[in-house]
């Protein structure tokens, strides 16, 4: 299914290889929107190595989180050999969750660290979710193919409502074919700088 994906002219993927913090966005693009955008800031701010798949529109395919085996992938086998740990970047949509973020993945340390960040730097309109027993099973992003869990380290999968990616004030997905940056991105695009340099720090 992975390789079948990344033949597609509509989709770029991306492997960028620095630090060994590693930072993830591997349903970007039309797909869930801003979050490669997101992922690709962070990872430059902070010399981390970056993995991204990237669908241009009007291709809109979910190809499921444990379907991307490294296996069937060249640079995502490279990139999950460089990394020890890393954040995977994602979006949904759900609503009843319309205002939280879920932070599931197998590092539970690494969760409970950009969850206090979080809560500290944000609007507190949102709402950080970093107990796993209060996310929906689906996002907690547990399955040890999934990629966030493959380094030596394991990893953290950040679910980002749509309410952190879209701008208000264009009406449109922020950072989307010309639309300018909403206000909580950059925000959130700061906040998880810092949370990654106090880390590795």
């Amino acid at each position: 299914m992975l390789r079948e994906l990344l033949a597609r002219p509509e989709v770029t993927e991306i492997c960028e290889l620095r630090g060994s913090f590693g930072i993830m966005a591997f349903h970007g693009g039309n797909l869930e929107r801003c979050t490669d955008v997101i992922a690709a800031e962070i990872a430059a701010r902070t010399d981390s190595s970056l993995y991204a798949v990237v669908q241009a529109p009007p291709m809109r395919e979910h190809v499921p989180s444990t379907a991307f085996d490294p296996e069937h992938s060249t640079a995502l086998r490279s990139f999950i050999e460089h990394v020890d740990i890393v954040i995977a970047i994602h979006g949904y949509g759900r609503e009843d969750r319309f205002w939280d973020l879920l932070l599931g993945g197998r590092n539970r340390d690494l969760a409970a660290h950009v969850g206090a960040h979080l809560r500290q730097g944000i609007d507190d309109r949102f709402g950080v979710i970093d107990d796993l027993e209060e996310i929906p099973q689906g996002l907690r992003g547990q399955h040890p193919a999934n990629p966030v869990n493959l380094p030596i380290q394991a990893g953290l999968q950040i679910e980002l409502p749509p309410t952190t990616r879209w701008n208000r004030e264009e009406a449109e997905w922020s950072d989307w074919q010309g639309t300018g940056r909403a206000p909580q991105v950059e925000q959130l695009i700061d906040v998880l700088c810092g949370a990654v340099h106090s880390w590795a720090a």
